[in-house]
């Protein structure tokens, strides 16, 4: 029984880790559409975090990975993705946001929540990360400082 409950875990674990992106179209913060698919067709790593401008773990999230995101960038070439899940009035803090940070990630916006939901996700900050060939290979909710050590192991 135990190797069966082990053998069944193992077996979920493979299929998490191998998930491929949803086909869901967003805009970004300038109006361009985004078809979440294509990222994992790009032949590089992303990093997609999910935030919202009110979350003070999600700006502290962003701006340490803002600080580490040029040497993450020549090392792997890896994209940031950000994506808010900010809703009404607050969907327009968003470009201003980004802007006001210097921030050079791509910024999307989910303001129906498809992606939210297709990727199951459930509180921010919330990242995830895509392996080259298009697959998450890893997800983690919540930030303490230090949780970006973790992202670029799985980024090496």
């Amino acid at each position: 029984m135990k190797r069966l409950l082990i053998a069944a875990i193992g077996i979920l674990i493979a299929i998490a880790s191998s998930a491929q992106l949803p086909d869901i179209t967003l805009t970004d913060v300038n109006g361009q559409k985004v078809n979440i698919a294509s990222l994992s067709q790009q032949g590089h790593p992303v990093i997609l975090s999910f935030f919202a401008t009110w979350c003070k773990p999600c700006m502290r999230e962003l701006s340490a990975l803002h600080d580490l995101y040029p040497d993450w960038q020549a090392e792997t070439g890896v994209e940031i993705i950000i994506v808010s899940v900010d809703e009404g009035q607050d969907l327009l803090k968003v470009k201003p946001l980004v802007d006001g940070n210097n921030w050079e990630y791509r910024a999307l916006l989910d303001k129906d929540g498809q992606l939210k939901q297709a990727l199951n996700v459930q509180s921010i900050p919330h990242v995830f990360v895509i392996n080259k060939e298009g697959n998450i290979v890893y997800n983690h909710v919540g930030y303490v400082d230090g949780d970006e050590d973790a992202l670029i192991k799985c980024l090496r």
